[in-house]
């Protein structure tokens, strides 16, 4: 089952829509799923509803929401690609943490409720694209999070300098031909994260940036299915 909530941000600044995809049962726990630059469109709900099939409990955040809320754009279609180019030089990056901490807040005051005399712990993950996949960088450092992943996350290389506030697993998957991210900036995402003792990059010759995504152009499908397979066993090991 799938809904959308609204939720108070931290600061005040006002509110925002989260959709949330519900497990038939009783949550093993929940992921926040972290929007590419096309806000939280078909894709995004995707994974979410994908992800509550597997028994999480599944939040999706609208990050644009100062600046474009509810906005749903397709990558395939140009001038949507642009238009989601622009809001990216519009978005307060810290202002999305933020309300990524709310609701990654929220996620586990659900849980509490709906897993209460269980004794499983409220543990949440979080796992981002693109933008997100930077996002969930930022979160694993700013934030008590249980276990990031990000995909394909851009500029991660100039994040280098917050790797030693990770407290948590993370897990980064890196396309080597990712026009967006140079094979300098992968260099420097190794070099510098490699002998973390809390992250794991995993690196995919030959794909481009978006090779994950739902559906759609960018798609490659046995690169996406290897990189979910080793999510979801990611996942599996640290949130449950």
């Amino acid at each position: 089952m799938s809904k959308t909530i609204p939720i108070e941000t931290l600061d005040g600044r006002g509110r925002f829509d989260v959709y949330v995809a519900e497990p038939a049962g009783t949550p093993r726990a929940a992921i926040v799923v972290i929007q590419e630059i096309f806000g939280v469109n078909a894709g995004i709900r995707s994974k979410c509803d994908r992800l509550a099939a597997d028994g999480y409990l599944a939040l999706a955040p609208d990050l644009f929401w100062p600046i474009a809320p509810g906005i749903q754009l397709d990558p395939d279609v140009p001038d949507q690609m642009q238009q989601a180019l622009g809001l990216m030089g519009k978005f307060d990056q810290d202002a999305g943490i933020c309300d990524i901490e709310a609701t990654i807040r929220t996620a586990r005051a659900l849980l509490n409720d709906a897993q209460a005399g269980t004794g499983l712990a409220a543990r949440v993950g979080v796992v981002g694209y693109c933008l997100g996949g930077r996002l969930a960088f930022m979160t694993a450092a700013r934030t008590d999070v249980d276990a990031s992943v990000g995909y394909y996350g851009v500029g991660i290389d100039g994040l280098l300098g917050e790797s030693h506030a990770i407290a948590h697993p993370v897990l980064l998957h890196i396309p080597q031909d990712d026009h967006f991210v140079d094979k300098t900036a992968q260099t420097a995402m190794h070099a510098g994260l490699d002998d973390h003792p809390k992250v794991t990059l995993y690196d995919y010759p030959g794909e481009d940036h978006g090779f994950a995504t739902e559906f759609g152009a960018r798609r490659s499908d046995a690169a996406a299915t290897q990189a979910d397979e080793r999510t979801a066993a990611f996942f599996a090991e640290h949130l449950g």
